[in-house]
């Protein structure tokens, strides 16, 4: 697997785990290995669906990080 989706599958457990940290460091390191904000939008959806209510507040949290990452 490449860099970018070994990070993307690490931001998706990282808001499944409800890992502030983790969010903030694999959203920016998915950024870095070239995702894009759409394929971060897909990751973050499949970690709400597969973490339920709760990881959705994580995966709000792991959007505002890629939108604050990908500002100009």
């Amino acid at each position: 697997l490449s860099v970018k989706h070994k990070e993307l599958m690490a931001t998706a457990i990282g808001i499944a785990a409800r890992c502030d940290g983790c969010i903030g460091a694999h959203v920016a390191a998915a950024l870095k290995a070239g995702a894009s904000r759409q394929e971060l939008i897909e990751t973050i959806d499949v970690a709400v669906l597969m973490g339920g209510g709760p990881a959705l507040i994580y995966g709000v949290q792991a959007l505002a990080a890629v939108d604050e990452l990908t500002e100009e």
